[in-house]
């Protein structure tokens, strides 16, 4: 996406102040998360051994930044892209019983993003995962758990309100829900990203559910690796899918803004469908897969809500760099300065 300018931008807080916002927003959210999930919090990693299945492949083709240990005979070790699996991994570990279940704060290097106002090298999220039952494994409770999630934000964005009452709360009162399928039948002329613009721009606030299989076109609205989310698993309106993307509009710059990521998790059924259709049955060998497919690992939910995405919004900055600390290009600094937007 290339780098975008809002005309007239003023910022709404002096830096100094922008960061005492940064921790009011984060210290908010994470608490209100906690509570309205029933989840505590547990200590995670920065990396992971490589080779052990546990570290997240995204859209199943980004590649980790990676390490050799020299005390370990210089076995390989990645840093994470997200803790989707290990998140899961850890609720069996705990034992963490239906209806409760653990966040944590995720760092991870990305070095394939291209840099813009959303996107950085460095990602900071609140990665959460919550135990359920069986028979959870529906449409409904997943929407259940995403409008939890979107009011609290919406909480979180009242107390920035309450702080700074020059900062307005701009978020609608409730989110609405799409099948991706429907999306595409409904704009048929259209990206994918231009029909989430589109949607997005109307409502506000929006989830889309059924990210990863193919649609009514033949190709999926976007990619998801095949061994954490369940995209493939016919849901309650006939059509596929247990997860999907909760999207906001950004007035101040006009796009969409993924805020989260997130769904029901794989069964041993959905992963070994899923790891053939994406052609690597292979992995059900890996560690985590062998012990998923063996039905050692609960069934649960689970996501990744951007942390300096969420302050970026609630804030009403233009670009990310104005609420974490990053590399950025040259050119894309002075840009920025020119504007009036001081990046950390």
């Amino acid at each position: 996406m290339p780098l975008i300018i809002p005309p007239r931008y003023r910022r709404k807080l002096q830096p100094e102040t922008t960061e005492v916002a940064i921790k009011m927003v984060k210290d908010a959210f994470q608490s209100t998360l906690a509570t309205d999930l029933n989840l505590r919090r547990v200590t995670a990693p920065l990396f992971l051994l490589s080779g052990t299945g546990l570290n997240d492949d995204l859209n199943g083709v980004e590649h980790a930044v990676t390490f050799n240990i020299d005390c370990m005979d210089s076995r390989q070790a990645e840093v994470v892209h997200s803790l989707a699996k290990w998140k899961r991994y850890k609720l069996g570990a705990y034992g963490i019983p239906p209806g409760f279940g653990l966040y944590t704060d995720m760092n991870a290097i990305r070095t394939f993003e291209e840099l813009d106002n959303l996107h950085s090298l460095y990602v900071d999220q609140w990665d959460w995962e919550k135990t359920i039952s069986e028979e959870d494994r529906n449409l409904d409770y997943l929407e259940e758990t995403v409008s939890i999630i979107y009011q609290a934000v919406r909480k979180v964005e009242k107390i920035v309100y309450e702080r700074f009452p020059h900062i307005t709360p701009r978020l609608p009162e409730d989110i609405t829900f799409i099948h991706a399928d429907s999306l595409a039948r409904r704009y048929p002329e259209l990206t994918p990203k231009e029909r989430e613009a589109k949607m997005v721009e109307k409502y506000g606030a929006i989830f889309i559910i059924g990210i990863g299989a193919d649609l009514c076109d033949g190709k999926p609205h976007d990619g998801r690796a095949p061994d954490y989310d369940d995209w493939s698993t016919p849901n309650d309106e006939g059509t596929l899918g247990l997860n999907g993307d909760l999207i906001l509009w950004d007035a101040v710059l006009g796009i969409p803004v993924e805020l989260s990521s997130m769904g029901i998790r794989v069964s041993p059924e959905s992963l070994r469908r899923q790891l053939e259709i994406r052609g690597c049955p292979e992995k059900a060998e890996l560690n985590f897969h062998r012990s998923l497919l063996a039905g050692e690992l609960p069934y649960s939910i689970g996501g990744g809500i951007g942390q300096s995405r969420l302050c970026m919004f609630l804030l009403q900055k233009a670009h990310i760099g104005e609420v974490q600390a990053s590399i950025w290009p040259e050119d894309q600094i002075r840009e920025c300065a020119a504007a009036g937007i001081e990046l950390l």
